[in-house]
């Protein structure tokens, strides 16, 4: 019935089109001057003023002689008013021959309504674009979650809360910028196709060139060539792009997603962090003028409550495990297997000391902290381009800072020993040299200043500071599964 119903609606617009047709309107249309978008509009409003605007009809009331439309874009929405005396019989005709969805530009005059509702009456208007297929139903969306994902055009049409979402999103990638070129930070580009992929452990996505006749890997990160740049002089370095990991998808995980790293010549973690820690604060005042988020459910009751407030808490790793198991670090590896089996989490796959304790840090800390936790030197095997603690040399200078469950920027004082740095990268290969990148450790070898690095997932940093509960909702087009019915012949 859905799809008789549709293939209904569809014919009758399919009519109108060409009843447009025969009356020699054109139903799809060129170029529209106009005076800005919606939320311009608005701004610009004067009782009188004659402007032009173009949108998507998303509200019609047909009051006989005179009707009331809203035209709509992605910041706002503007209503219009249509007379039969002011535009004429012949045009006011072709009105009837609109839809909801259709795009149209007018030209008005300002004028508010007795009930204070800014309106353009309309002295001509213009057809640009007649839509074929009805769009969602305003009041409730796209409400299949697929759909959403899928038809992102839909859901940004006809929900609000998306919009906002990526309006955020927009704003907060804007002021990171901001924030970085004003402590002198120079935004830089790198590959995205490497010969050899480093800078962390992930599986990448393989292509092959054909005029090299190489194969070529998408970055799992830009780690290695930003360093690069520090060792030519660059003194404040940082990328925005895109990652590619060969991996699992999940609630908070996309094989595509968006990395900031930054990079700091004479700088360490501890000065990283404090940068780290005034961008997100000050990224939390920009949105919601203090550092209280709230995440909600879809029926607005408040889920989880992060409080931002500076100072933020700074933790050694080591000691956030005594907390959990005061004689952790002097028991054997049988013993902290059975404890972890004990506690229900699944150390199948640890293989090592380090991975057990590691797990045990996910499960019982990073998972259960919900406000900003800065976690300090952590063991050296999980971190191989960080630099030694100079009083423990079991541990490496870093930080994880975990929020909401989950970690949001790790932060280095970076290795710049060339030798240290080679013998860390071929045991983490297991001796296949072929997985090195010897021209970065040849640059090292030339000399990188002691220096400060940072990563935040911004995907993950939107969820955060937005209150939305899967990476999903702040993708545009997240990847899916595609469907059988898209599959070429």
């Amino acid at each position: 019935m859905e799809n008789t119903s549709l293939s209904e609606l569809i014919a009758v617009r399919r009519q109108k089109l060409e009843g447009m047709r025969s009356k020699g309107m054109q139903p799809y249309g060129a170029r529209f001057a106009t005076d800005g978008v919606m939320e311009s509009l608005r701004i610009q409003f004067v009782e009188g003023k004659i402007l032009r605007a173009a949108g998507r009809i998303t509200a019609y009331r047909d009051m006989g002689k005179s009707h009331f439309l809203d035209l709509s874009d992605i910041t706002g929405r503007l209503q219009i008013f249509v007379h039969a005396k002011e535009v004429g019989p012949e045009a006011f005709e072709g009105l009837r021959l609109l839809d909801i969805g259709d795009f149209i530009g007018v030209v008005g005059e300002c004028f508010t309504t007795k009930t204070g509702e800014l309106t353009l009456r309309v002295k001509a208007f213009k057809v640009l674009s007649k839509a074929l297929r009805p769009l969602p139903d305003k009041w409730h969306g796209v409400q299949d979650a697929e759909k959403k994902y899928r038809q992102r055009y839909l859901d940004l049409i006809s929900n609000s809360h998306s919009r906002e979402v990526f309006h955020q999103r927009i704003r907060i990638i804007r002021e990171i910028r901001n924030y970085l070129e004003e402590r002198g930070f120079l935004e830089v580009e790198t590959p995205m196709m490497q010969a050899i992929p480093g800078g962390a452990a992930a599986e990448p996505f393989k292509t092959h060139h054909n005029a090299l006749g190489m194969d070529l890997f998408l970055r799992i990160a830009p780690e290695l060539y930003l360093k690069r740049l520090l060792v030519a002089g660059f003194p404040r370095v940082f990328e925005l792009n895109r990652n590619f990991r060969n991996e699992g998808i999940s609630r908070r995980h996309n094989p595509e997603f968006t990395m900031l790293e930054a990079y700091a010549a004479y700088s360490d973690f501890e000065e990283m962090a404090t940068l780290v820690e005034g961008m997100i604060c000050h990224l939390a005042r920009i949105l919601t003028g203090g550092f209280v988020i709230e995440h909600k459910n879809a029926e607005g009751e408040v889920l989880r409550t992060i409080n931002l407030t500076p100072p933020w808490k700074r933790a050694h790793y080591a000691d956030l495990i005594r907390s959990i198991q005061p004689d952790w670090y002097e028991s054997t590896s049988e013993q902290k297997r059975i404890r972890c089996q004990e506690m229900g989490c699944d150390v199948s796959h640890c293989r090592e000391d380090f991975e057990l304790t590691q797990y045990l840090f996910e499960k019982c800390v990073e998972e259960k902290t919900l406000d900003p936790l800065f976690v300090t030197h952590c063991p050296k095997e999980l971190v191989p381009l960080a630099k030694q603690n100079e009083r423990d040399d079991s541990v490496v200078d870093v930080y994880e800072l975990i929020i909401n469950g989950q970690e949001i920027s790790p932060g280095y004082s970076e290795l710049n020993d060339p030798d240290v740095q080679r013998g860390r990268l071929e045991h983490q290969s297991g001796g296949e040299t072929q997985k090195l990148d010897s021209d970065f450790l040849d640059a090292l070898e030339y000399g990188m200043p002691p220096a400060g690095g940072i990563g935040i997932g911004i995907d993950r940093l939107v969820m955060m500071l937005t209150g939305v509960e899967s990476i999903r909702d702040v993708i545009l087009f997240p990847h899916m599964k595609v469907k059988n019915e898209q599959v070429a012949k």
